[in-house]
């Protein structure tokens, strides 16, 4: 009877000891665990943040592309403009094919007027002063659009995006050229039509 419950005693004993030391070993290991899960919290914040800061990279460098591609095209047109503005001044100093027809036609209107019969000083200013004065009008009007050009390029930055990029230097230059060809060829053109230059022959 002794030894029994010795036995049962000592078994006891030992399962108590054995639950003891899973329940130690459990408690140990939940540091650990507990460890381990907030390593693995802050990488995956440390993941998020470095997503998030990479998408807002993308965003702004996505939105500097689309306001660089916007002033490229803005440069674009403003620079044609200006060409435009030098090359219409010029045409008005050294005249077109517009304006030579336009004289042309007015001289053939006064030679079919004329052959009636007018007298010398009608048929001067038929054929010769009316020809003339439509030449410089055509001029004037090529003058005028090249000094109108040239002026809305040169305004055309302060009427803008701020953010843009500021006009380059060759634009300005381009544009001054057109504004003062299309200021000389207007002079050119009312000087020529009020008959102050080159003016109409008269009969004595």
């Amino acid at each position: 009877m002794g030894s029994k419950t010795v036995d049962e005693a000592g078994v006891e004993t030992g399962a108590e000891a054995q639950r003891d030391k899973e329940t130690v070993d459990v408690t140990k290991e939940a540091p650990e665990a507990k460890e381990n899960t907030s390593a693995e919290s802050a990488v995956d914040e440390t993941d998020a943040s470095d997503d998030l800061a990479e998408e807002q990279a993308d965003e702004q460098d996505e939105a500097a592309d689309g306001k660089g591609a916007s002033g490229a095209s803005a440069g674009v047109g403003q620079g044609a403009a200006a060409i435009v503005s030098a090359g219409l001044g010029l045409v008005s100093l050294t005249g077109s094919w517009i304006g030579t027809i336009a004289q042309a036609r007015e001289s053939l209107y006064g030679q079919l007027e004329a052959a009636q019969g007018v007298s010398v000083a009608t048929q001067i200013k038929q054929v010769y002063a009316d020809s003339w004065n439509a030449n410089a009008l055509v001029a004037g009007v090529f003058a005028l659009i090249a000094l109108l050009v040239g002026v809305a390029v040169l305004v055309r930055p302060a009427f803008g995006d701020p953010d843009r990029a500021p006009q380059t230097p060759w634009i300005k230059s381009v544009a001054w050229a057109g504004v003062s060809l299309g200021f000389l060829g207007l002079v050119l053109a009312a000087v020529k039509y009020s008959d102050i230059l080159l003016s109409t022959p008269t009969v004595g």
